[in-house]
């Protein structure tokens, strides 16, 4: 159809000639209320929610038991699974800032068991007098 006789056709039906596809020979046009075709996808877009990748923390001590590691550990590979990085924290409370060794080698088991489905992204390093974390993310 010649785009004159289209133009005339949506001005008859009180519609809008809008092209579809520009790339194709010959381009592709469509009859439609241009309005009601923009609110319907702005509505149809804004239902749809992206799933954010976020970071969440695994708090840990150096009295920790080692049934609630485990417990973490499995805590921690739900998130990664999910897609989210986990931080792993350290806390050290009054004297237990002098155990800086024993809080690493809590974090360097915590992250050995999860090596086989997370990635170290930062190692574990002391923030602060009495904190110590480390990154992991998805493999």
């Amino acid at each position: 159809m010649e785009v004159r006789d289209a133009l005339a056709l949506a001005n008859e039906r009180e519609l809008d000639l809008v092209e579809i596809a520009p790339t194709a020979t010959p381009p592709t046009c469509k009859l439609m209320d241009y309005g009601k075709y923009k609110y319907q996808q702005k509505k149809k877009n804004h239902g749809q929610k992206k799933t954010s990748h976020r970071q969440k923390e695994i708090k840990l001590r150096p009295k920790t038991d080692d049934h609630d590691i485990e417990v973490k550990v499995n805590r921690a590979k739900a998130f990664l699974d999910k897609g989210h990085k986990v931080q792993v924290t350290m806390v050290f409370r009054g004297r237990e800032a002098i155990h800086v060794d024993l809080g690493r080698q809590i974090l360097n088991r915590f992250q050995k068991e999860l090596d086989e489905c997370a990635k170290l992204e930062k190692p574990p390093t002391k923030e602060g007098r009495n904190r110590m974390s480390m990154i992991l993310a998805k493999r």
